[in-house]
């Protein structure tokens, strides 16, 4: 399971023309499945997510998780993280995990976030997504398990 994060002054995410899900300061984050991932490793990556220190406290220091500095989380399905990259010139998508499988995780993921009280807007799996963001940093880290 791969989640890029970024940290955002703002972001949304659109769909045939609307607005679906947005956030003010928090996190975006697009997640990839993959085969071998399982709800215990989806969990582990929420808490990582959001435990993650990358908002500055008053001295001007990544000391603070989402939580702490006031934002939301804006998740997004992109299961292009989890393509093999490593040949010519196109990516292959046979290390993604099938559709059905990753939305169930993705979803798992997102709920393991809103249990832990954060608004969890999402994108919606499988559509083709807008996404718009205002990267405050620019801050952005892969977080794997």
């Amino acid at each position: 399971m791969i989640a890029l994060i970024q940290r955002v002054s703002e972001a949304s995410v659109t769909v045939d023309n609307e607005v679906i899900g947005d956030i003010n300061k928090g996190l975006l984050v697009f997640l990839a499945v993959e085969p071998d991932d399982t709800q215990a490793k989806a969990k582990r990556l929420a808490e990582r997510v959001a435990g993650y220190r990358i908002f500055n406290d008053e001295n001007d220091k990544m000391n603070l998780n989402v939580k702490q500095a006031g934002g939301d989380i804006l998740v997004v399905s992109q299961f292009t993280l989890a393509a093999d990259t490593s040949s010519e010139m196109r990516p292959s998508f046979t290390t993604a995990a099938k559709p059905d499988f990753s939305n169930k995780l993705y979803q798992y993921f997102t709920a393991q976030l809103r249990d832990k009280g954060f608004r969890a807007p999402t994108g919606e799996f499988g559509a083709d997504m807008k996404v718009a963001l205002l990267n405050d940093g620019p801050v952005t880290f892969t977080l794997t398990v």
